[in-house]
């Protein structure tokens, strides 16, 4: 395949891509290039929005190059301070590890088998010694750190900045040279980080990466970048059914950022939709439908994706409760304690049950449940339902 014919998918729909000569020169030198993503493991799952620049590295990986893949169970106990007006707290190895195990078969519904390398950064930054911390810090200095925004807001409002954050870049740039990256990928919030890799290997005596960026994917609330801590996202194993009703609750103008990243369409495609809905031609409702099942069957196949379409269509436009529901066994309690059951059943934390319980949000076969304690007898066999997507049939 030519250089250009490559450019035409790598390009598609990046951000930034620094320097852009740099990327042609290496596509033109003809051999399979290390393409590096780095994702630190902070939480359980993968989201959506992970998963536009894993399917950039995809990309790569289809045009024969090497996907270099690090699970950065090191740099996530110091922790990446971009974009943050504070300190962020640090995690425990042990949650840490925990996360990176959730997150591993998560990848590799994304990524290709083939031309794919996983490593953790540990195997080289647990190692350093003093002298090779040294050694990493003489390729940057102090008035290069504070040109950086985060740190440079920080720093003029007198809000502390910890030496630790200020490794982090740096110890990211070294995963750079442990790896002999051609080109980093990351989120359009990652380009300072991943220009400091250049930096770095440049110090180590290395040809510098190219440095390659995807816009940030806003969440289902479309208001605000998808992130597990503010509970707007879809993970990418999340149930078919699921992900397909998340996906139909996003608003109508967040559609077109979506058709990119989160369903992947080809270019001439999206501009079609975009000037249907311009036109009147298409009814957002259905573009939103063709979007759900584009997004689920990425992850499920198609078949997995017109049956949770059914499914959707079974509870929202006929009202009813899913066929196959799965069963949750009540404890011996009685009465039974609501906000536990909603807790227990639905896996939600004590506070979050009773939020949805106050709000209205749970329903028994349909009815919603006010009470607090409900005798065990009149639950057995009946749906309990929280929200408009999540139900559990209990048995006794």
């Amino acid at each position: 395949m030519s250089t250009d014919e490559q450019l035409s998918l790598l390009l598609r729909y990046t951000d930034r891509v620094v320097p852009r000569e740099d990327l042609v020169a290496k596509l033109g030198e003809g051999r399979p290039l290390r393409v590096k993503l780095g994702l630190d493991p902070t939480a359980p799952s993968v989201t959506l929005g992970w998963a536009v620049v894993l399917r950039k590295l995809r990309h790569f990986q289809e045009m024969g190059h090497i996907a270099v893949l690090i699970v950065g169970d090191f740099t996530a106990r110091v922790g990446d301070p971009s974009e943050r007006a504070e300190t962020r707290k640090r995690l425990t190895a042990d949650e840490v590890n925990g996360y990176a195990e959730n997150v591993l078969g998560q990848f590799r519904k994304i990524l290709l088998p083939e031309n794919l390398e996983i490593r953790r950064n540990s195997e080289w930054l647990a190692s350093l010694d003093m002298a090779g911390i040294l050694e990493l810090t003489a390729a940057a200095t102090v008035a290069q750190m504070l040109e950086r925004s985060d740190f440079a807001n920080r720093y003029q409002e007198g809000t502390p900045i910890s030496i630790m954050e200020f490794l982090y870049p740096l110890l990211q740039g070294y995963d750079s040279v442990a790896v002999k990256a051609d080109i980093e990928l990351g989120g359009s919030d990652q380009l300072w980080n991943l220009m400091m890799g250049r930096v770095v290997q440049e110090r180590y005596g290395m040809q510098p990466q190219v440095a390659l960026t995807m816009p940030i994917l806003v969440g289902v609330d479309g208001t605000r970048r998808m992130g597990q801590s503010l509970a707007n996202y879809i993970g990418v194993d999340e149930a078919p059914d699921e992900m397909f009703g998340k996906t139909m609750s996003i608003p109508d103008d967040a559609m077109p950022q979506w058709l990119r990243l989160a369903a992947d369409l080809e270019p001439d495609e999206v501009a079609r939709i975009e000037a249907g809905l311009a036109s009147g031609d298409l009814h957002p409702g259905e573009t939103k439908r063709r979007l759900a099942r584009a997004v689920t069957a990425l992850y499920w196949g198609d078949e997995q994706a017109t049956a949770a379409e059914q499914a959707f269509d079974q509870v929202f436009k006929m009202g009813g409760i899913p066929d196959d529901i799965e069963a949750f066994s009540l404890t011996e309690e009685d009465p039974v304690t609501v906000p536990g059951l909603i807790r227990d059943a639905f896996g939600l934390s004590g506070s979050e049950a009773r939020r949805l319980l106050t709000q209205g949000a749970v329903k028994v076969d349909g009815e919603i449940l006010e009470a607090q304690e409900a005798p065990r007898v009149d639950l057995v066999g009946r749906v309990l339902q929280v929200g408009k997507r999540r139900f559990v049939r209990l048995v006794g």
